[in-house]
């Protein structure tokens, strides 16, 4: 757990449990109380009011009313907003896209220029489209979390991923593919992706992916995505 993931789940402990002593809070991220008492003073500088009552019966605890003094989203959280509002707002249900779109905005406005920069690159690799009526989504499953941050890192990176794929039978393979866009044809997600061994694009169901982690050092080459002959793949295109 990297150290802003373990900084999320103290104030998710916090939130939910009136008082926590350090102990509990080492024990619940994992590591010891000398660091969980270094992210507690990590917190209280982002603006997070933590108070601490010493000896027996005290621990610590977070003001209900408590919030971050300044944004602190990833690029693949802010991302994965971006995603969300457009996927919605393909399906004609989004009422309130100008608000979202707003928001979103300022959200940007709050980012440093390096995650600007990785944002934007993020999004020009992004294409959202409409599903053929014809796509059985039955066996439609949940993806796995570590999916986008893996992407993130390596399109951004130009990193191989590897991962175990299951296609429409049920049979699965090992991949290890240069990662080019992402195709968002709602409910569905796509992995589009330079397969070597093939020699040719395909398209992965993002839910059908299981175990993604960027290769290291195994840079690769960005390719133009053919989304003009093949914005939307019917059946198992990845197989």
């Amino acid at each position: 757990m990297n150290v802003r993931a373990r900084q999320d789940a103290i104030v998710r402990t916090l939130r939910r449990t009136a008082t926590a002593t350090v102990a509990e809070l080492a024990a619940e991220v994992g590591v010891s109380r000398r660091t969980v008492l270094r992210d507690i003073g990590a917190l209280r500088d982002q603006g997070f009011v933590i108070h601490s009552e010493p000896g027996p019966g005290g621990g610590v605890q977070l003001d209900p009313r408590s919030v971050q003094g300044a944004a602190q989203l990833t690029v693949a959280e802010v991302f994965a907003l971006v995603i969300s509002v457009t996927s919605a707002r393909m399906s004609k249900r989004f009422p309130f896209s100008a608000l979202a779109d707003s928001g979103l905005a300022k959200i940007e406005r709050e980012l440093p220029p390096a995650k600007v920069k990785d944002l934007r690159a993020l999004l020009e690799c992004l294409h959202v489209g409409r599903l053929s009526p014809r796509q059985n989504i039955a066996d439609m499953g949940a993806m796995d979390p570590a999916l986008l941050p893996a992407f993130e890192t390596a399109f951004l990176q130009r990193r191989l991923m590897r991962f175990r794929y299951r296609d429409a039978k049920g049979a699965q393979t090992s991949r290890e593919i240069e990662p080019q866009a992402m195709l968002i044809l709602p409910p569905l997600w796509y992995l589009v992706a330079w397969d070597p061994r093939r020699s040719d694009f395909r398209h992965f169901r993002m839910d059908r992916i299981g175990g993604p982690e960027v290769v290291p050092d195994a840079s690769f080459r960005r390719r133009r995505v053919p989304f003009d002959d093949d914005v939307c793949p019917f059946g198992d295109a990845a197989s």
